[in-house]
């Protein structure tokens, strides 16, 4: 009979649902943390005039494929990608700058006014190999900026970022930026490029190779350590320059100086999209001990032309939540569960109707309170109370409801106290606010 049990229990366990390959639930126990980063995010961003944006999770393919650029890794291999039923493309969102172009211009926001900041906070998704901290759907915090084309704009949302990692509790933050020209100075070190490209062709892969006549910056973006190697004195953005690329990109340097932001100008850094000009940024963290990429952004002064609307200067990042969220795990930043402020004990059908609408009550007015509906003995209720770490248990019987004399349990100090039931609720709220920020003190 054991023999059996133990079969059938593993044949159980292989019938159970599980998440798709890549793809994950976010648990209760985990996502305090979620709520902390959202939490601080939302307030920073609206401190900083941005207003909230959501966007549908699937869009035409041709959006992302126009935006991001066919010849990307995202485009040819990472996209979730499907016709419906009528033979429409669509292609759930790899990444949100595109969406948020495609809104800006479908619903005309140009013309009430251009110059508008939006943020928005949700899922990604692209099929790539999952692996720690890398996921096939996978959520991003992004923030984009139309219709400010000065330098200021650039410094201040590397600054936005680097305040708000600050007030998360990270550490050893930097950021890394470099500039990559604008359609005036790019072709320049394009040919540059190319001509050195051509002198170590026997060293690149097929990607690289592939990519040189219609996109040679991504080259540099190769993940491959032979082809890092190769390109390792590759020419850079920043001595093809025009006049105004780089008084731009001085400003960018001037105002993080004067703001006191560690920085540095990194000349091998490339944005894996097609629509980056100017200014581009990652912010990194060495909090776990190596170099950490958490955040990366950039300008895309020609994306909202190319999408079909009036030429429009836009820059802005994305942060990437779930490498955020692992990182303050690892440094321990998770914030504590405030306890449960009450559980009513309900001993009979009298004091179970009472106790509910008291639960009622005391939740509507903020205060945690959980109590059992299963009718469970005194003491198995009382386990539960520990169980949920309540700061207090109110013990209410048939005899308790007859005298008008509700317990009121400290479950740390061990006290008791009666309450009459008149003025019961504001009582209890009294009693348990005034517990709430001696614990908000501590």
């Amino acid at each position: 009979m054991f023999i059996l049990n133990l079969a059938n229990n593993f044949k159980y366990k292989e019938n159970i649902m599980q998440t798709i390959r890549g793809f994950r639930d976010i648990l209760p126990e985990q996502i305090s943390l979620w709520q902390k980063v959202e939490k601080e995010a939302i307030l920073l961003f609206e401190a900083f005039g941005f207003k909230e944006i959501r966007i549908p999770i699937l869009e035409k393919t041709e959006l992302f494929a126009r935006s991001i650029g066919e010849v990307t890794d995202i485009v040819e291999k990472e996209m979730y990608t499907f016709e419906d039923r009528k033979g429409d493309k669509l292609t759930l969102r790899p990444e949100a700058t595109a969406s948020i172009v495609r809104s800006y211009i479908q619903h005309k926001m140009y013309t009430i006014d251009p110059v508008r900041k939006f943020y928005m906070i949700g899922p990604m998704f692209r099929r790539e190999r999952p692996q720690k901290g890398r996921y096939r759907q996978f959520y991003q915090i992004d923030a984009e900026v139309f219709g400010i084309e000065s330098a200021y704009i650039d410094s201040q949302l590397i600054f936005l970022l680097n305040e708000l990692f600050k007030r998360l509790g990270l550490t050893g933050l930097s950021a890394h930026i470099n500039s990559l020209g604008c359609p005036e100075c790019r072709p320049s070190f394009q040919k540059a490029l190319l001509d050195f490209i051509e002198s170590k062709k026997d060293r690149l892969c097929e990607n690289c190779l592939r990519r040189m006549d219609k996109n040679p910056l991504r080259i540099l973006d190769c993940k491959i350590a032979d082809c890092r190697k190769a390109l390792a004195n590759a020419p850079a953005t920043l001595d093809y320059l025009c006049n105004d690329c780089s008084d731009h990109f001085d400003i960018v340097k001037t105002t993080l100086e004067k703001q006191g932001l560690d920085f540095i100008v990194d000349k091998s850094l490339v944005r894996g999209l097609d629509y980056y000009t100017r200014t581009a940024w990652e912010i990194q963290t060495t909090a776990l001990g190596a170099q950490s990429a958490i955040a990366g952004g950039g300008r895309y002064d020609g994306l909202v032309k190319e999408l079909g609307g009036p030429q429009t200067p836009a820059i802005g990042f994305a942060i990437g939540f779930d490498r955020l969220v692992e990182v303050m795990e690892q440094i321990d930043k998770t914030p504590e569960d405030r306890p449960l402020d009450l559980f009513i004990v309900s001993l009979g059908d009298a004091a179970m109707e009472k106790g509910y609408h008291w639960s009622c009550e005391l939740n509507q007015a903020g205060i945690r309170t959980e109590m059992d509906f299963r009718g469970k003995s005194m003491k198995s209720l009382m386990k539960r109370a520990d169980k949920l770490s309540a700061q207090y248990v109110l013990i209410a019987g048939e005899n308790e409801l007859m005298e008008n004399a509700i317990v009121l349990r400290n479950m740390n100090t061990k006290e008791q106290v009666s309450l009459a039931m008149e003025n019961l609720v504001p009582e209890l709220i009294k009693i348990c606010k005034n517990n709430i920020e001696e614990i908000l003190r501590d």
